[in-house]
């Protein structure tokens, strides 16, 4: 049985410039990720990981990745640093 489409960051937090990765699901092809709503630098490493930049003027929110099949929303929030 395989999982449903999700997103999670590893770490759950971090400053800005900090590469963090974001594992989940059907996530080739991946198009955009940002940290709640901040358009972020990111590379696809494999079908079920990207390694993206935490964004200059990122606020604590939740991370989000866009892909051919839609919208994924991490499932806690990633926490930003001081």
């Amino acid at each position: 049985m395989g999982f449903g489409p999700f997103v999670k960051t590893n770490p759950g937090g971090g400053k800005a410039g900090t590469k963090v990765g974001i594992l989940g699901t059907n996530l080739k092809g991946a198009t955009a990720v940002s940290f709640n709503g901040t358009e972020a630098t990111f590379s696809a490493v494999s079908k079920a990981t990207i390694i993206a930049t935490v964004p200059a003027g990122a606020t604590t929110g939740f991370v989000t990745v866009t892909t051919p099949s839609g919208t994924l929303t991490s499932n806690a929030a990633f926490q930003i640093l001081p």
